[in-house]
């Protein structure tokens, strides 16, 4: 069993940066890609980025330049830097992590930017 602890997510003005991190732990075999999804209310869950175990990060269109997914294997963990915040943003932000041939989801944290 492996569990995703989000956290950094909260209220933000439009223009301005948060940080949210997930660590995994528990029965870890290796981890491999990590991602970043979210969920607008009434949407559709949506792919964010991307990091792989190599290194490549690859991003959404609605987020590229704005957002950086990073990752520390050594620790099981994955960051989004998210500047330039929009009110579009909105939505719960959720990690996944591979480990071996199954996916694992965080619970979700909320990232609110007001206009």
């Amino acid at each position: 069993q492996v569990q995703l602890a989000e956290s950094g997510g909260g209220l933000v003005q439009a223009g301005g940066s948060l940080k949210l991190s997930c660590a995994a732990s528990g029965n870890i075999f290796s981890i491999g890609t990590m991602d970043w999804y979210r969920q607008a209310p009434g949407k559709q869950r949506e792919w964010v980025a991307t990091i792989t175990r190599g290194g490549t990060t690859t991003y959404a269109d609605s987020v590229k330049g704005r957002f950086t997914i990073s990752g520390d294997y050594a620790k099981n963990t994955v960051n989004l830097q998210m500047n330039s915040l929009k009110p579009d943003d909105t939505a719960v932000y959720y990690c996944r992590v591979w480990s071996g041939a199954k996916n694992y989801w965080g619970q979700g944290t909320q990232v609110t930017v007001s206009s």
